[in-house]
């Protein structure tokens, strides 16, 4: 980070602008933040490319935003007074609304960007009433409106109805073209407040990102509440009882720029020399060690997982190369949680806690990116609450802690609120889908002529395993969800247990529904058998509860035709030869370890309900 250009303070607070771009996944954030950055002159046309504040190769081919990025750029207004604009792009998924929630808290507004031809959708609402819970200004932006398919009135309507914004406040844009951005910027210097903060009163600076540099140690992303912030200055973080001294002080342009001091109401990165990553937590309070402030800041909400799966090093990857890649991983991410793990089948790994299956999915995917590492991971599985026969209530986060079922007084899962929005003619097919996976219908409502908002009650379990992608199918991908968790429900669930070779292996345990045990064990096994690869020997594939076998399958052993030398001869003598054979079998089976493929452990994945 060394040779960056100097940037000189010029503007007040009362210039200052912290905002939010929030909208529903896909409707063009990243888009209409590029084209700030083009008309701010933030970089030069050598350095934009398309989604430039998407800085990771797993967000450019998924064409979705996992990380929210910030960027200070310099508008002059139409009065000719110069702002400066700290914009925060965040995600849009549902998965990653804790990075959604964790930004607007460093705002005082946000721009809720909505698609015209899609019109509001799920999360569209989500993250407005996320905005509105935090006191945030709302400027409602229509983009796409160059598109054929742009149905502008309408999604006016919807942003009225639905939403609860005046249609009158709304700016009309298309990101890609360029066309009405100036206005948006124009709206957010005239509308958005500015920070408010004492700069004279002690600091107190919110740590709301934070990522690990290999050379520079933690690299911390704060928004200055009160007091200000030079280089040299000794912080003290407060919840980590911690103290270091700042070494940099800068802003990202979005590219990084050095500076000497941050003053109240602005965003930017502080390098400490933090080497220990547990002190630069989320949400962290940050004052000077000599005159602190008083009071901590509340910090953020912690993060409930809610779907778990076992991760295990595989190849020649090491359980202490996983254990550094997840502690580097989750400053980056607070959002997951893990913790060690012993399988007797996998070995030494760790169980981690996620948001959802997609973001279960990235994190496997950036561990096995950036850190080198070859994993292999369980299928996912939720939280169930166990009450014994003693009294006792257990947290059960893999399937292989499940006590007896003689000790089992009763079994609950967790339960989500689903809010469903479809247009009116796959409501046949959602309700079908929904049906069948266990779900109470709690509203159904018209919310404009051909679109519906379902509200459903669902176990989290049957949502986990392909649901949303199930629900875009049978919806031609128009509907969309958003899901809140609401608590717990008690149910009649059961332990399936997959055996190999009549040994159960704790890694593919599931728990299910006692109504749909048979089929989810039949259907598990047929698919198993096709990817676990044959051996030399014959290996049986069983499904149980308990200690009863609900469905086998086998996978065929590889043979040679010990036969092809003899000719002729009497009929002992072959069968001789095949005794022999099948005695070798025998013994190989015995010493032989079985090869699991990793689709074997995600087959649950492919499932369909029956």
């Amino acid at each position: 980070m060394d040779g960056r250009e100097r940037f000189v303070y010029t503007v007040p607070v009362k210039n200052i602008r912290n905002f939010s771009i929030i909208a529903h996944v896909d409707h063009g954030k990243s888009t209409l933040a590029d084209r700030f950055i083009e008309a701010t002159g933030a970089l030069s046309p050598r350095e934009l490319k398309e989604q430039v504040l998407d800085t990771m190769d797993l967000e450019r081919e998924r064409g979705i935003t996992i990380k929210a990025q910030t960027a200070r750029l310099l508008y002059t207004a139409k009065s000719g007074e110069e702002y400066v604009l700290d914009l925060i792009d965040t995600p849009g998924h549902v998965d990653f609304s804790y990075e959604v929630s964790r930004s607007l808290l460093a705002c005082e507004g946000a721009v809720l960007v909505i698609d015209a031809s899609q019109g509001v959708e799920a999360q569209t609402l989500a993250n407005a009433c996320l905005a509105v819970q935090n006191d945030l200004l709302l400027i409602p932006v229509i983009n796409k409106i160059d598109l054929v398919q742009s149905e502008v009135e309408q999604t006016l309507d919807q942003m009225e109805n639905i939403v609860g914004l005046k249609r009158k406040d709304a700016l009309l844009v298309s990101a890609k073209k360029g066309t009405g951005v100036d206005a948006v910027l124009q709206a957010i210097v005239d509308r958005i407040p500015p920070p408010k903060g004492d700069p004279e009163a002690p600091l107190k600076a919110l740590l709301f990102d934070s990522w690990f540099d290999s050379y520079r140690g933690v690299v911390v992303l704060v928004r200055i509440i009160d007091g200000e912030l030079r280089t040299g200055d000794k912080i003290l973080l407060m919840a980590a009882d911690a103290d270091y001294e700042v070494e940099e002080l800068g802003y990202l342009t979005p590219k990084p720029v050095k500076v000497d001091r941050l003053l109240a109401g602005e965003v930017g990165y502080v390098i400490a020399g933090i080497k220990k990553l547990s002190h630069a937590r989320i949400g962290e309070t940050i004052t000077l060690k000599k005159g602190p402030t008083a009071h901590a800041l509340p910090g953020f909400k912690e993060a409930k997982p809610m779907v778990f799966c076992g991760m295990f090093p595989a190849g020649e990857s090491r359980i202490e190369d996983l254990r550094d890649a997840l502690e580097k991983l989750r400053l980056n991410d607070a959002s997951f949680h893990y913790e060690p793990e012993n399988s007797p089948a996998l070995g030494l790994g760790f169980r981690a806690g996620f948001l959802g299956l997609l973001h279960r999915e990235i994190v496997q995917e950036r561990l096995e990116r950036d850190f080198q590492l070859s994993l292999i991971t369980t299928a996912p599985s939720v939280n169930y609450r166990v009450t014994t026969t003693t009294g006792e209530v257990l947290d059960i986060k893999n399937p292989s802690q499940l006590p007896d079922p003689q000790k089992i007084t009763k079994i609950e899962e967790p339960v989500i609120r689903a809010l469903i929005l479809t247009p009116d003619k796959y409501l046949g097919n959602i309700l079908k889908l929904l049906e069948g996976k266990r779900g109470e219908q709690k509203k159904m409502e018209y919310i404009s002529a051909q679109r519906i908002l379902l509200t459903y009650e669902l176990p989290l379990n049957e949502v986990v395993f392909d649901f949303y992608n199930q629900l875009k199918s049978c919806s031609s991908g128009y509907a969309s969800m958003d899901y809140e968790f609401v608590g717990y429900r008690q149910e009649a669930l059961v332990k399936l247990d997959i055996l190999i070779n009549r040994e159960a292996v704790d890694a593919l345990s599931l728990i299910v529904h006692e109504d749909k045990a048979y089929n989810m064990g039949r259907a598990l096994v047929e698919r198993m058998r096709k990817v676990i690869p044959r051996q030399q020997y014959e290996v049986a594939l069983q499904a149980a509860i308990g200690n009863r076998i609900i469905a086998r399958e086998t996978v065929k052993a590889y043979r040679k035709d010990v036969l092809a030398k003899l000719y002729g001869g009497d009929y002992t003598r072959k069968m001789k030869v095949l005794e022999k054979q099948k005695e070798g079998k025998k013994r190989m089976r015995r010493v032989g370890k079985v090869e699991i493929p990793q689709d074997a452990f995600l087959a649950i994945l492919e499932i369909k309900d029956k």
